[in-house]
């Protein structure tokens, strides 16, 4: 019968890990590197070893992932539950708040300016499209509908994509291509890339001035 330090060096040999060993032979982990020290490893034994390694690590990874993603939905739940009831007036204040963000202005300067919105984050242009229908009671007949897109993209997937969006023909989408750069350090490329897209309404340069009053009202309201 083999005593523990002929087991450990017996398990060593077949490609055993000093953890797998420790859990067959019960001595300190000083005391097997200290008899393991001279045991050599044949290349495949290391590759099992090296294999064994890899593998722990991934399944540490996607125990880190799954416990990041569980956290990250126990997180949102919460927080959506706590703005499932928006009043109507508050649905008011936060398309202001997103127009002042990301609307056109009319310049002191300037001509004329319609009511424009743009945004690559289809939620955002979906609410967009509610509130100025809930606000203003705007037609679809009334909106135009632009893509600002790289060359270099897959055109007919975005418009595809944001037909689908916004529940309109593909043929109802303007384009228009930016030029694309050789050397760039932009993020927004890739399969998940679908361009920006503009919403105009027409005839709407005094429903502009109008969003214009509220968001000053909402600044001075906050002094």
């Amino acid at each position: 019968m083999m005593n523990q330090k002929e087991k450990a060096v017996a398990l060593r040999k077949k490609g055993y890990s000093y953890s797998e060993i420790l859990k067959e032979v019960t001595i300190a982990r000083s005391t097997l590197s200290l008899w393991l020290r001279k045991v050599g490893l044949a290349r495949q034994q290391k590759q099992k070893i090296t294999a064994k390694r890899i593998e722990g690590a991934l399944r540490g990874a996607k125990t880190r992932k799954d416990q990041r993603i569980k956290i990250t939905k126990e997180i949102k739940d919460s927080a959506r539950i706590e703005t499932k009831d928006t009043s109507e007036r508050e649905q008011w204040l936060i398309g202001i708040a997103l127009y002042w963000a990301e609307g056109a202005k009319e310049k002191d300067y300037g001509t004329k300016a319609l009511v424009s919105f743009s945004n690559s984050d289809p939620k955002m242009i979906l609410f967009f499209l509610s509130w100025l229908k809930n606000t203003f009671s705007v037609n679809n007949s009334n909106l135009v509908y632009e893509l600002y897109i790289h060359e270099t993209a897959d055109i007919k997937k975005a418009l595809n994509y944001w037909a689908d969006v916004l529940s309109v023909s593909s043929k109802e989408i303007r384009v228009y291509l930016k030029k694309n750069k050789i050397k760039t350090i932009r993020k927004n490329t890739g399969s998940g890339y679908f361009g920006l897209v503009r919403i105009k309404v027409k005839k709407s340069t005094n429903l502009n001035r109008r969003i214009a009053g509220w968001i000053e009202g909402v600044y001075e309201g906050l002094l």
